[in-house]
Parts: C-alpha cells; structure tokens; sequence
C-alpha cells in the first residue's frame, strides 16, 4: 500500500485519539452496550494503527 502524508498520518492520529476519548467520555454519562463501545474504541486503535504503519514519519535521530 503507498505511504500517506504526516499532515493525513497526524489526522488519523488526531481523530483516532478522540474517538477513544469521546466513547470513554460518553460512557461515563450514558450506560452504552459493551459491543457499541467496543466498536468506537476499535476504530479508534484502527485509526491509530493505520496512521503508524501507512504514516511517514521519520524518527529524529
């Protein structure tokens, strides 16, 4: 698969960050079924594992 831009590998880390914190938020205040919330934190790790493996981001050496 080709290598994505560090502005769209940040987006997807950016989105897969709030993902996972709006189900924990939302969780917190309303009862979500195990399997909804579930869904919403796997596509958060999803998000998160695409942006670091497709990404390009060099590390600083």
């Amino acid at each position: 698969m080709n290598k994505i831009t560090k502005t769209k590998a940040f987006t997807l880390i950016t989105v897969g960050l709030l993902i996972i914190a709006a189900s924990q938020i939302t969780s917190h205040y309303i009862t979500l079924p195990d399997m909804v919330q579930g869904a919403f934190v796997g596509v958060g790790l999803g998000l998160l594992l695409m942006a670091i493996y497709w990404g390009n981001i060099k590390r600083v050496q």
